[in-house]
């Protein structure tokens, strides 16, 4: 059994006891967050929701915060003296498929 879940404008493919990062979300870790379900498909039978499935929820609970990997932002003009660079860490929050019901 698999669900489409939609968190921080995207969309993940998830099944119970999957762990992925998204999109930070101002929670405690180890508390439990429910999301709405817009597809889901159980033993071949594919469910598609306008825009979400009624009667079915995803539970999670938060594993971690963090940030990511650092990027480097570099901007340059040719023939100017000019240059910039910044660096960014995306912050996420790890998340763990309870269960989809």
């Amino acid at each position: 059994m698999f669900a489409v879940i939609q968190t921080g404008g995207k969309q993940y493919k998830v099944s119970e006891g999957d762990t992925l990062k998204v999109e930070k979300l101002e929670l405690e870790v180890g508390s439990k967050i429910k999301f709405d379900v817009l597809l889901t498909s159980d033993n071949g039978v594919i469910v598609a929701g306008n825009p979400v499935v009624k009667g079915v929820v995803c539970t999670a609970e938060v594993v971690a915060q963090g940030k990511g990997d650092k990027i480097v932002v570099y901007k340059y003009k040719p023939k100017k003296n000019y240059r910039r660079k910044q660096g960014h860490r995306q912050p996420f929050t790890q998340i763990k498929i309870l269960e989809i019901k």
